[in-house]
C-alpha cells in the first residue's frame, strides 16, 4: 500500500478534530443546527491554517445522507465521496489556473441545474483573489440571486484584493495563525497514534519553523521522520532545518553575564566552522532572552520546551532584568538592520560589541539629569535612567521613617497584592506602626482609590509581610504627600523629557531638521524601554 503523508493522513474530516479556529467552528456549527445556512462563506487566513479543509467540512454537512447537522455520519456514500475527493456535486476549482472570463462563465452554466447526488450544489473556489474583474462580474450576478440548491465556498489568502461587492454578499471569516504551542500539542499527539519516538524540543522547533501553518508543520515533521531514521529529535531537527544547536545560543548568553569583548568575539568565530545562519542566531539569542526574562518575572510558568529549566534559571539568576532588555532590544535591532551591513557575520558582531559597549556605558557612568541624557542619547541610558528611577521609588518618602530604615516603596515590592490594593499603597506613605496598627497618609486627592474593600486587602498582605495580624489606618495628610506613585510620576516625566532632548540632540535628526525641515513631534517620543 502506497504511503499517505501525514498531512494528508491527519486532515480534519469533522469540526471535532480541527485544531484551533473555535471562532468559526462556533459560527458554522450554530449556523447548521439552526438551519440558518449562508448561500456564500468566504475564508481568509495565510496557508495551512484549515481554509479548504473547513470548506470540505462543510459540505460533508450539507450533503450527508443522514440529513443537514454539524457532525456529518463519515460514513454515507456522500461524505466517503467526499473525502477522497469524487463528489460529483462538490465542484473544486483553483482560481490562480482558471482567471479567464470564459473560465468563470464555463463554471457557471450548470449552477441553475439541480444536484446530480447531493442535497446541495458546493462550489469551492480555492484562492478566488485570482480571478479577473471580469470573472468577478460574471460570479457576482450568481452571488446576488444563487439557486436555492447552490452554495459557494470562497478560500483566499489575501482578501483585500477582492471586490467590495463579492466581499458584501458572502459571509467573511478570518481564519488565525495557529500558536507553536497548539501546533506542537498537535505534532505530539499525531507522533503517538503514530507510535513514533521524539523529544519535545525537536517538536517544538518544527512547531515554530511552521510559522502557524498545521499544514506546514506535518509536512516537515514528515521530512523529519525520514531525515532522523523514524524518529524526531533535537539535534536531527536543527540538522534539517539549519538552525544553530541550542548549546552554542546558550553559550552567547553565557558570555554576556559578565561581558568580556574578546572571549565573546573568540566564541563568535569559533561559531563560523558551522556556517550559522547571522540572521537566525540573533533570532535565537532573543528569542531565549525572552525565556530569560519571563523566568526572572514569572518563575512558576511552564518552560518553552526547547531551552531546559535550569538553564533558565541559571541566565535569570546571573543577568540582571536590565541587561536582559538591553541585550534583547539590541538583539532585535541588530537582526533588523542585518541587510544593512557589509555581510551578515559584520553586522551579528557588531550587534554583540553593541551589548558589551552599552552594557559597560550604563555601569561606568551614574545616570544623569536631563542634559545629560541629550549628551549621551544612547541605549545604554535609557537603561540608566530606569535604574535611577527604581533608586528613586524606593527612597523612603519625607517623614516616613519606616521600622527596620526599610523604604515604604520597598516594602510595597515585597507585598503579594495587586490591583486596586497595590494602587492604594503606592499613593499613601507609612507614618509609622504602632502595635497592630499600620498608619498611613494619603493626600485627600487621591481618596478615589481609597475604600474599605481595598484597606482591607492590604492589610491582610502587610499581616503576611509582617508575619503577625495588623490593620490599616489611612489619615490624610497636610499638602502633597511624596508617594511611590508621585516619585513614579516625576521620574516618568523627568525620562520622556530625557528622551526628547536626546532626540534633539541627535545629529542625525538635526541634519534631517537642517536639510528638509523636518520637525519633531513631542507627543510621539517614547523613552527607550
Amino acid at each position: 500500500m502506497s504511503y499517505v503523508a501525514l498531512a494528508r493522513k491527519w486532515r480534519p474530516k469533522r469540526f471535532s478534530e480541527l485544531v484551533g479556529q473555535d471562532h468559526v467552528r462556533q459560527a458554522l456549527t450554530n449556523a447548521l443546527t439552526s438551519g440558518r445556512v449562508h448561500h456564500a462563506f468566504l475564508f481568509s487566513g495565510t496557508r495551512g491554517v484549515g481554509k479548504t479543509t473547513i470548506a470540505r467540512i462543510l459540505a460533508k454537512c450539507l450533503n450527508c445522507e443522514r440529513g443537514v447537522s454539524a457532525e456529518p455520519c463519515g460514513e454515507c456514500a456522500s461524505c466517503r465521496a467526499i473525502d477522497e475527493g469524487r463528489f460529483v456535486d462538490l465542484l473544486e476549482v483553483d482560481a490562480a489556473s482558471r482567471t479567464k472570463v470564459d473560465d468563470t462563465r464555463e463554471l457557471l452554466d450548470n449552477v441553475q441545474y439541480a444536484p446530480t447526488r447531493g442535497r446541495y450544489k458546493v462550489y469551492l473556489i480555492d484562492e478566488v483573489h485570482m480571478l479577473s474583474m471580469s470573472s468577478f462580474n460574471a460570479l457576482l450576478k450568481t452571488l446576488e440571486e444563487p439557486p436555492p440548491h447552490v452554495k459557494f465556498l470562497l478560500a483566499t489568502t489575501d482578501p483585500q484584493k477582492l471586490p467590495a461587492t463579492v466581499l458584501s454578499r458572502c459571509l467573511q471569516f478570518n481564519l488565525k495563525r495557529l500558536p507553536v504551542a497548539l501546533i506542537a500539542e498537535r505534532i505530539e499527539a499525531i507522533l503517538a497514534a503514530e507510535g513514533i519516538e521524539f523529544e519535545p524540543a525537536g517538536v517544538r522547533l518544527i512547531a515554530q519553523a511552521a510559522d502557524g501553518s498545521v499544514r506546514d508543520a506535518l509536512s516537515l515533521l514528515d521530512q523529519l521522520v525520514a531525515f532522523g531514521g523514524g524518529k524526531v529529535g533535537e539535534s536531527a531537527a536543527r540538522a534539517m532545518l539549519g538552525t544553530v544547536a541550542r548549546e552554542h545560543v546558550v553559550g552567547l548568553a553565557e558570555r554576556l553575564i559578565a561581558p568580556d569583548a574578546t572571549q565573546l568575539m573568540q566564541y563568535a568565530e569559533s561559531l563560523e566552522q558551522w556556517a550559522p545562519d547571522h540572521a537566525q542566531l540573533l533570532d535565537e539569542l532573543a528569542a531565549l532572552l525572552t525565556r530569560v526574562a519571563v523566568k526572572q518575572v514569572a518563575p512558576d510558568l511552564q518552560a518553552d520546551g526547547v531551552h531546559p529549566p535550569e538553564v533558565l534559571e541559571r541566565l535569570a539568576q546571573a543577568l540582571s532584568p536590565e541587561d536582559v532588555q538591553l541585550y534583547y532590544q539590541t538583539a532585535i535591532l541588530g537582526r533588523r538592520d542585518l541587510p544593512l551591513a557589509p555581510d551578515p557575520r559584520t553586522g551579528f558582531e557588531m550587534t554583540l560589541l553593541r551589548m558589551v559597549a552599552f552594557r559597560l556605558s550604563v555601569e561606568a557612568e551614574p545616570a544623569q539629569p536631563a542634559a545629560g541624557a541629550a549628551r549621551r542619547g544612547s541605549v545604554g541610558d535609557a537603561v540608566g535612567e530606569r535604574r535611577e528611577v527604581s533608586q528613586r521609588a524606593a527612597e523612603p518618602a519625607k517623614g516616613a521613617g519606616p521600622p527596620g530604615g526599610q523604604s515604604w516603596a520597598a516594602i510595597i515590592a515585597q507585598l503579594d497584592v495587586q490591583g486596586a490594593a497595590r494602587q492604594l499603597a503606592s499613593h499613601c506613605v507609612l507614618l509609622g506602626r504602632q502595635g497592630s496598627v499600620v498608619r498611613l497618609g494619603m493626600d485627600a486627592r487621591s481618596g478615589f482609590v481609597r475604600t474599605r474593600t481595598q484597606e482591607e486587602k492590604l492589610g491582610q498582605a502587610l499581616s503576611r509581610y509582617y508575619g503577625e495580624p495588623v490593620r490599616v489606618e489611612v489619615t490624610e495628610t497636610d499638602g502633597p504627600a511624596e508617594t511611590p506613585a508621585r516619585a513614579m510620576e516625576r521620574t516618568t516625566l523627568a525620562e520622556l523629557e530625557a528622551a526628547r532632548q536626546a532626540l534633539d540632540a541627535d545629529p542625525t535628526v538635526r541634519a534631517l531638521s537642517e536639510r528638509f525641515g523636518a520637525t519633531i513631534q513631542p507627543d510621539t517620543v517614547r523613552p527607550v524601554k
